[in-house]
């Protein structure tokens, strides 16, 4: 792994009358030290976009709802200002990361249809696409070469869109997997609404458990029960939309056994409660594909 660190900010000024992405900073660092924290509530840099990737060891990122170990592969994304916190884990051993630093302005609704179908604390494999680019462009930083906004623009556009492009896999895509990873999401996407163990589905492919999750965590870029979780609250936001059942009724539906667990993965996921989403439905601002 490049140990290589360094943050570099950009104050590029942009036209008036061109619509141009805004890039604030991009960084890598290799973090040991306890005091390493942000608070997102008494920052003065926003309004920004975060997004950060771990590359090795671990670190916290807490919102007034959940906890969460962002751990080797796994990102968060977040907004500046807002109710959370990251920082450096008391006894942890490093945290070794890449980050970007976005203007909100043009690429906001990108970023959040990129978020709504990740969740907040995305895993993807660091040979994705989104991740390569993350990393070519620190490295452009490094060299020097982003000096001019249009450059910079086209980076933050083409970084989100591959963001977007990695939430919404196309069937070409998938048609490049392993067998066994394409047979693995057939079977999950079709009997979602019953509980199916990792030993469940292992079995099904005459594969060890350790093997099916080694290689579909690295082909589709989430685990087995990320991915059964994320097609079940893609139900659920469906029936939430046609149908006026009770939140525990279209829990069951979806696979769940009770409404706590599937309050909490909707909320992990979309980043709103079940009744907050069936809400903003009638007022159209939640994309369902």
């Amino acid at each position: 792994m490049n140990n290589e660190t360094g943050t570099f900010g950009f104050r590029l000024t942009t036209p008036d009358q061109l619509a141009l992405c805004n890039l604030f900073a991009i960084g890598r660092d290799y973090i040991k030290d306890p005091h390493y924290r942000w608070d997102g509530l008494i920052r003065t840099d926003g309004p920004l976009l975060l997004f950060q990737y771990t590359l090795d060891g671990e670190g916290i990122f807490e919102t007034d709802k959940e906890t969460y170990r962002i751990k080797t592969g796994q990102a968060f994304m977040t907004e500046i200002p807002g109710n959370h916190r990251y920082y450096f884990p008391k006894g942890g051993t490093h945290w070794s990361f890449v980050f970007v630093l976005i203007r909100p302005s043009l690429i906001l609704p990108n970023w959040e249809e990129a978020k709504k179908h990740l969740g907040e604390t995305p895993t993807l494999p660091s040979s994705s696409r989104p991740i390569r680019l993350l990393q070519r462009m620190w490295e452009e930083a490094q060299a020097g070469r982003i000096k001019e906004p249009y450059s910079a623009s086209s980076y933050v556009y083409q970084f989100i869109s591959e963001l977007c492009r990695f939430a919404f896999t196309s069937d070409d895509d998938r048609n490049e997997w392993p067998q066994k990873v394409n047979e693995a999401v057939v079977y999950i996407d079709s009997h979602y609404e019953n509980m199916i163990s990792l030993d469940q589905l292992a079995d099904k492919l005459d594969l060890s458990k350790y093997h099916l999750l080694r290689v579909f965590s690295k082909t589709v870029g989430m685990s087995p029960n990320h991915y059964l979780n994320q097609v079940r609250i893609k139900a659920a936001m469906r029936l939430l939309r046609e149908t006026e059942w009770s939140i525990e009724r279209i829990a069951e539906q979806v696979g769940y056994s009770g409404g706590s667990y599937f309050i909490k993965w909707f909320r992990k996921i979309t980043g709103e409660t079940p009744g907050n989403f069936r809400i903003g439905v009638n007022y159209n601002h939640v994309y369902l594909d």
